[in-house]
């Protein structure tokens, strides 16, 4: 699954507010969640334990493994939990003075994805719309 959004910002900004978890836990996850990050180890094999806490008061317990860092240009992880289980790729590539944020996610399995697109989908663009809020604050 591709998801992409031109960011109002500039290549640099745009990839410190995923780099740096003190912005990165403002605006990560869809419309309603706030996090908790439990650590956050931006490097290859370095591990990001975060907790999502749902509007609902439900908890989400998400393990990854990040498997290749380019700054300011690349991310890709492991996403290990807690229900299904994908790797993601984020690109930072600039477009002017803005940033083109392409996420690339693939599942296990066509069925696997099948079964969470419906929430993915429209969750990765509330993802987006908490990001351009989040750096239009700034």
């Amino acid at each position: 699954m591709v998801s992409t959004r031109l960011i109002e910002a500039p290549q640099e900004r745009a990839f410190q507010a995923f780099a740096n978890p003190d912005q990165l836990k403002h605006w990560w996850g869809p419309s309603g969640f706030v996090n908790t990050i439990e650590k956050f180890e931006l490097y290859p094999g370095g591990e990001w334990r975060l907790i999502m806490h749902g509007p609902d008061g439900t908890d989400y317990h998400n393990e990854n493994v990040f498997t290749e860092v380019t700054v300011p240009e690349r991310v890709a992880f492991e996403h290990r939990e807690p229900v299904h289980r994908f790797k993601m790729e984020m690109t930072f590539a600039p477009a002017g003075a803005h940033t083109q944020l392409t996420w690339r996610m693939v599942f296990e399995s066509a069925t696997e994805f099948a079964r969470v697109k419906d929430f993915i989908i429209p969750a990765n663009e509330q993802n987006f719309d908490r990001l351009a809020a989040h750096l239009a604050a700034l």
